[in-house]
């Protein structure tokens, strides 16, 4: 007789996917209606203008791909690139490996360029790039949580409008605790995913698209013959896919409703329940809040004798790549956290299999009980293993940290309310104290 599913408690401090926050998983089980329910359109449109300010943009074209964030990935890119198309995709990790091979499977001209991984690109590296290869579409991982590293993307798009290139990032690791503005930086498409910073499940994919990136949708846009009106124009080059052809995406979320799958309504709540919470949190504290958390576990993993992987200066904040001691097996300590303290932690690929553990802090885990429990955890298991660990240094430096970030904190909150204070000089008006202002 088979079981129900009753997953062990697990703490999933690993690259992601991480814990949903428990207002995610009361929003997943709330009842179903009906695609065009006037009550789910118009949570479609709510959702579209909270992700608008999680991306920190105006686009019109900001919707929900239904399935995981790499979902996200292959319909920006299908649908921006015809066969043909040149694009430029540097590579400093796994993704960026795996931005060019789906772009190469929508038959593009693929250019790239790679760094050792544990960099980044300089911008002017890859502006000669591009001056050299003249793309249509320059294709970046913004976080690649292989490596752990967070390529600048805010002057990227200033070297995009000067060569007249379509700039997408891949934002799925990093969207939420670290800082990205789409509309300021001039990133023409962004794709995310929930299970990370976002703190939700996998399975929705929310994408923001620029006025100039829906122009390019246009021209290769096609309506099923099903429900294709008498004068709906159709290309002669449609976009490759069918469910992930983002004009047709446009079209369903749009005023036209038209038909194209059906939404999948629980994950329509996720996504629209993580947004909700960030903004309730507010962008720059949840960032913060990140930063923070990811400080704290670098401090403490360090202060176990430990080498951290890769430009400290270019991580991310809810990642961080430790460097497995020579006289532990990685796997053997990862599965003693497993198995005695119900804690995951992550390996990496490729070069660096076997090479690091990659520990997160991100969405409803970047807490400071989280990390204290995880480095505990850590500082047993090395222990047990055999490796030589000072005694509650981990613990102790992570708590430093968020010690003084809360000190931090508070004096901020004790400056503005000098600030604003009635009656106080430095209220920031000009009208004399008593005047009206």
């Amino acid at each position: 007789m088979t079981q129900p599913v009753n997953p062990p408690a697990r703490l999933l401090m690993g690259p992601g996917p991480i814990d949903a926050d428990p207002r995610v998983l009361r929003a997943l089980s709330t009842a179903l209606v009906g695609q065009y329910d006037p009550w789910m359109t118009a949570t479609m449109t709510e959702t579209q203008e909270l992700y608008r300010q999680v991306f920190g943009t105006r686009n019109d074209a900001t919707v929900l791909v239904d399935g995981t964030s790499r979902a996200g990935i292959e319909a920006a890119l299908v649908s921006l690139l015809a066969p043909g198309d040149r694009v430029l995709v540097p590579v400093f990790g796994r993704f960026g490996h795996l931005l060019a091979e789906i772009a190469t499977r929508a038959g593009a001209e693929v250019h790239t360029i790679e760094t050792e991984w544990g960099q980044v690109f300089p911008p002017s590296v890859i502006e000669d790039a591009v001056r050299r290869v003249r793309p249509k579409v320059l294709a970046v991982v913004q976080g690649d949580t292989s490596t752990t590293m967070n390529q600048p993307l805010d002057e990227l798009g200033a070297i995009c409008e000067r060569h007249g290139v379509l700039l997408y990032s891949d934002a799925t690791a990093s969207i939420g605790g670290n800082p990205l503005e789409t509309d300021a930086w001039g990133i023409d498409v962004v794709s995310a995913g929930l299970q990370k910073c976002l703190g939700g499940p996998s399975g929705s994919a929310p994408i923001t698209l620029s006025p100039r990136a829906v122009a390019v949708l246009d021209g290769r846009r096609s309506i099923e013959a099903g429900i294709r009106e008498a004068d709906d124009v159709v290309s002669d080059d449609p976009i490759r896919s069918n469910y992930l052809d983002l004009a047709m995406i446009l079209d369903y979320w749009g005023p036209r409703r038209l038909n194209h799958h059906t939404e999948a309504a629980s994950m329509l709540y996720a996504a629209n329940e993580c947004a909700r919470i960030l903004l309730e949190e507010g962008r720059e504290a949840v960032i913060e809040r990140h930063a923070t958390a990811g400080r704290a576990m670098l401090a403490g993993v360090e202060a176990l004798g430990l080498r951290v992987f890769g430009d400290v200066a270019h991580k991310m904040h809810n990642v961080v790549a430790v460097e497995i001691p020579d006289d532990v097996v990685g796997d053997e300590v990862r599965g003693a956290m497993l198995e005695d303290h119900g804690i995951e932690i992550g390996t990496s690929f490729g070069p660096l299999h076997g090479r690091v553990w990659r520990i997160g802090t991100m969405g409803y885990n970047a807490r400071k009980d989280t990390v204290v429990r995880t480095l505990a955890a850590l500082e047993h298991c090395l222990r047990r293993a055999g490796h030589v660990v000072p005694q509650g240094a981990g613990v102790d430096a992570a708590l430093d940290v968020h010690a003084a970030a809360d000190v931090h904190a508070a004096a901020d909150v004790h400056a503005a309310a000098d600030v604003h204070a009635p009656g106080d000089v430095h209220t920031g008006s000009t009208a004399p104290v008593g005047a009206p202002a």
